[in-house]
């Protein structure tokens, strides 16, 4: 008997020991699953059994149990019911993780947005875009490079853009051209775009020194918008998804996300040490924040400077507990709304006959940053290595988790957007889509 009482006390410490190690990782995997519970429900207006089985069913994620609070729109996640997050949806701001039960009620501004034009065809409006068959375009290898990337490489939408027509539009089950898709990184490119609207409107430079008040007394004081633009700062950044890491903590247990990134001190060389940061990111959405008076007007210019501006209604870009957008991950969007995000850089910044942001603010986000090799320029990831051979090396894109991209590929006029659920083969996937148009 006591030598069975002996091994039922090592065999509890044993699993106490793994719970308590474990028991900080349960923090994000809870939180993960409730903010993309959350979001994908009363935003996407999915249900949370379909979430549940496509979004949220890879490990570890899937250790979570979710449920849905549908007059209080909460979301409340818990792991082997020894830890519970919650996350709340807040009317024009999306869903936010809590981190104490005040948080649920606490009071909160959302911006203002425009009336969708339902008048205008596609892309200048939101009406059905005008059926044109183009007799360069090869249909039937066209559709055939763009059923490839369906069923096991689970893509859920595909819409291509040749001269401002839609030459194949695929979505797949449950999905169409009014499913709203969280773009993961892309956003970073949305909150790029911000910069170059701001610099063209005289409102700063980018190559101005970052206004960090506690950068001041040290050597990150020489840090500029631009090295934060192209990820080459020098400061200390764990962009690890597997672990607890810089990342993780910020997104999931932050309640200002933009403060994460300004903690850390430098680890490389200003402008030689590039390095992929969601912090960063945030801390520029932070900056584009103290460019305003009031919170007000820093929450409407991101939709009247820019995502309503060219029409982009459905998009909805989320922020964190204290009000700031969370520029490094969460904007949802439709294909077609993701789509007119190419073609404004497609044509450099001018939409329908209004300039945006002057038109070398594309070369200025497509030149590589340095010790990026080739593959990164200002929050937009580049083929100047090149990374795919068969595709011009002038092609651009907004790259996002599990394979989201919108391309941009001014020599042929296209803009090609992806969203999935893994990554696929771009190399053929652009290189058929290129070929099918005959020249």
């Amino acid at each position: 008997m006591k030598i069975f009482k002996r091994i039922l006390l090592l065999l509890s410490s044993a699993i106490l020991l793994v719970v308590m190690i474990n028991y900080p990782k349960l923090n994000i995997i809870a939180g993960y699953s409730a903010k993309n519970s959350a979001s994908s429900v009363f935003l996407a207006e999915r249900s949370l059994a379909f979430t549940d089985s496509t979004d949220n069913n890879f490990s570890p994620i899937n250790l979570a149990n979710d449920k849905i609070d549908d007059e209080k729109k909460l979301a409340i996640s818990s792991v082997f019911g020894l830890l519970s997050r919650k996350a709340i949806y807040r009317e024009g701001l999306g869903a936010v993780l809590t981190l104490n039960d005040e948080d649920e009620n606490a009071p909160f501004l959302q911006p203002k947005r425009a009336i969708s034009d339902e008048k205008t065809p596609f892309p200048y409006g939101n009406a059905e875009p005008k059926d044109t068959i183009l007799s360069e375009i090869d249909y039937q290898k066209l559709n055939e490079t763009v059923n490839s990337v369906f069923g096991k490489n689970n893509s859920r939408a595909v819409l291509v853009i040749y001269k401002d027509q839609i030459i194949a539009e695929k979505y797949a089950e449950g999905f169409d051209k009014n499913s709203k898709i969280l773009g993961w990184s892309m956003t970073k490119s949305i909150t790029s775009t911000i910069f170059g609207i701001l610099q063209y409107q005289k409102k700063l430079s980018v190559y101005d020194k970052a206004p960090i008040k506690s950068w001041q007394n040290d050597g990150r004081k020489n840090i500029t918008i631009h090295n934060l633009l192209q990820m080459n700062s020098g400061l200390e950044w764990d962009e690890n998804y597997d672990k607890i890491s810089d990342v993780t903590k910020m997104l999931f247990l932050e309640k200002d996300m933009t403060k994460a990134q300004e903690k850390k001190p430098l680890s490389g060389k200003i402008n030689a040490s590039w390095n992929y940061s969601s912090g960063t990111t945030n801390l520029l959405s932070g900056i584009i924040r103290n460019q305003f008076q009031t919170q007000q007007e820093y929450l409407d210019f991101w939709y009247t400077n820019l995502i309503d501006k060219i029409g982009m209604n459905s998009m909805l870009l989320e922020t964190d507990l204290a009000g700031k957008y969370i520029g490094s991950s969460y904007a949802w969007a439709t294909a077609r709304d993701w789509a007119k995000f190419g073609l404004l850089y497609l044509y450099k910044g001018n939409w329908n006959g209004q300039q945006l942001f002057d038109e070398t603010w594309v070369d200025y986000v497509s030149t590589p940053t340095p010790t990026s090799d080739g593959t990164y320029g200002a929050q937009f990831w580049l083929n100047a290595k090149p990374t795919f051979q068969d595709v011009p090396k002038n092609m651009f894109y907004a790259d996002g988790y599990q394979g989201q991209r919108v391309y941009i590929l001014p020599d042929q006029e296209l803009v090609v957007v992806r969203m999935g659920l893994s990554q696929m083969d771009e190399n053929a996937f652009l290189s058929g889509i290129i070929s099918s148009i005959k020249k």
